[in-house]
C-alpha cells in the first residue's frame, strides 16, 4: 500500500517537474487568450498563479484509486495463495521423502534430492514471475490514474488560468494559501469523469 502511494507521488512529482520545465523553456507570447464557455481568460507573466490539491484526499476519495487498491489487493492475495499452495506441496513432498529415507537406495535418495531442488527452483521462478506481473500491473494502474488526473486537470484549467496545478504533500511545501486549494473540485470532477466512463 505504501509502495502504491509512493509510486503515485513520485509520478506526480515528475509530472510537476516536467510542467515546470515546459513553462520556463517555452518562448511564447507574453499574453495568451484562452477561450472557454464564451469567456476569455487572459494570462500574462505578471498573473502567475498556482493551485494545489491534497493528494491524500484524492487517494481517499477518488473512486478509481479505491478500485485500483482493491484490485491490487486481490491480485496480491491471489499471488500469496498460489505461493502458499506451492510451498505446502513442496513441504508435503519433503515430508514424504523424509519418511521413506530409511528404505531408499542411493539412486532413489539422489533422485528425491534433485526432485526437491527442482521444486524449489520452480517455486522461486514462479514467485519472481508473479512479482514481475504484480509490479507491471501496479505501474500500469498508477500510470492510468495519473493520466486521468492530468486529463481532468487540463480540462479543468481551461477557464481557470492557473500556471501550475500541483499536488500538496506534507513536508514538501512549507506554506500554502488555502484560497488556491482546489481539492474538492478535483475529487468531485475526477469521480464524475470516472463514473461516466465506468
Amino acid at each position: 500500500m505504501r509502495s502504491l502511494l509512493l509510486a503515485l507521488n513520485v509520478i506526480l512529482l515528475a509530472a510537476v517537474g516536467y510542467l515546470y520545465y515546459l513553462h520556463f523553456d517555452s518562448k511564447k507570447a507574453t499574453i495568451q487568450s484562452v477561450a472557454s464557455e464564451g469567456k476569455d481568460v487572459i494570462t500574462s507573466p505578471n498573473s502567475f498563479r498556482i493551485a494545489y490539491f491534497e493528494m491524500d484526499s484524492v487517494e481517499k476519495k477518488f473512486q478509481m484509486v479505491k478500485d485500483v487498491k482493491e484490485e491490487l489487493s486481490k491480485k496480491e492475495d491471489a499471488m500469496n495463495d498460489e505461493i502458499d499452495i506451492l510451498s505446502r506441496s513442496f513441504q508435503q513432498k519433503a515430508n514424504d521423502y523424509q519418511g521413506k529415507v530409511q528404505s531408499m537406495t542411493q539412486p532413489q535418495s539422489e533422485s528425491a534430492t534433485q526432485d526437491l531442488m527442482r521444486m524449489q527452483d520452480q517455486i522461486k521462478n514462479r514467485r519472481q514471475s508473479l512479482n514481475q506481473e504484480y509490479n507491471d500491473l501496479v505501474t500500469r494502474k498508477m500510470t492510468d490514474v495519473r493520466s486521468k488526473i492530468e486529463k481532468f486537470l487540463k480540462e479543468y484549467n481551461k477557464d481557470k488560468g492557473y500556471s501550475y496545478i500541483i499536488s500538496y504533500e506534507p513536508g514538501l511545501f512549507y506554506y500554502k494559501d488555502t484560497i488556491y486549494n482546489i481539492t474538492n473540485d478535483v475529487v468531485n470532477g475526477l469521480n464524475e469523469m470516472y463514473k461516466g466512463k465506468k
